[in-house]
């Protein structure tokens, strides 16, 4: 009971945390405006001195953090919170801000948000395929009425029963097969009369009645 209570407890603490983040996030996007900046254009946060970056300016450097971070950890609340279906694809976006955020602190490159662009294709190429084949399967149990999980724990439990699938088709092909006393067609009764056996009877028979006719003996 203790346990119980304890995890409602954290639960409680991280929710208020999140929505609290939430709640302070567009104050957090203009938080630049607010900060005292020196002669330098430096400005000081926690006891961190923090420059241009190669910005035009330390508040310009802000800006473009502030504009990545909120948005980046806004998303992430929102992955690990969200229950829809189609969630994982989330992982897209926050994939995005975070290469944008690697190339401002570990890339010289003189422009940003440039070639950050191709290191999404191989999430994509992942994530995509992944809420795809999801939507494809509720599609499938939902509108069409095809739940394969249903379908396959049927299958098993007919598989466990004993139950064998060439059953059904040995059943199959006898139920095709014509019955021995219905009435057969012309084609039937000539194929029959003309068949080798037959045949080889008929001359065996004509070959026997020769004999005793000729009174030879083989």
């Amino acid at each position: 009971m203790l346990t119980n209570k304890k995890k409602a407890k954290k639960k409680i603490i991280l929710e208020t945390a999140l929505v609290f983040l939430i709640a302070i996030s567009p104050f957090l996007y203009k938080a630049y405006d607010y900060l005292p900046y020196d002669s330098n254009g430096d400005t000081t946060i926690f006891g961190l001195t923090i420059g241009n970056h190669g910005f035009p300016s330390t508040q310009t450097f802000l800006w473009f953090l502030t504009s990545k971070i909120v948005p980046l950890y806004l998303l992430i609340f929102w992955f690990l919170t969200s229950r829809d279906w189609w969630y994982h694809i989330i992982i897209i976006p926050v994939a995005m801000y975070g290469f944008q955020l690697f190339e401002v602190f570990y890339e010289d490159d003189v422009y940003i948000d440039t070639d950050n662009i191709w290191w999404l294709i191989p999430i994509c190429m992942i994530t995509i395929p992944f809420v795809y084949f999801i939507r494809i399967k509720l599609y499938d149990k939902h509108v069409h009425g095809i739940d394969l999980e249903a379908i396959e724990a049927e299958l098993e439990e007919l598989k466990n029963k004993g139950f064998d699938s060439n059953d059904d088709i040995d059943n199959e092909k006898k139920s095709n097969e014509p019955l021995k006393d219905e009435i057969p067609t012309i084609s039937e009764d000539i194929n029959s009369k003309l068949s080798t056996g037959n045949l080889e009877s008929i001359f065996k028979s004509f070959q026997d009645r020769l004999q005793n006719w000729l009174h030879i003996k083989t």
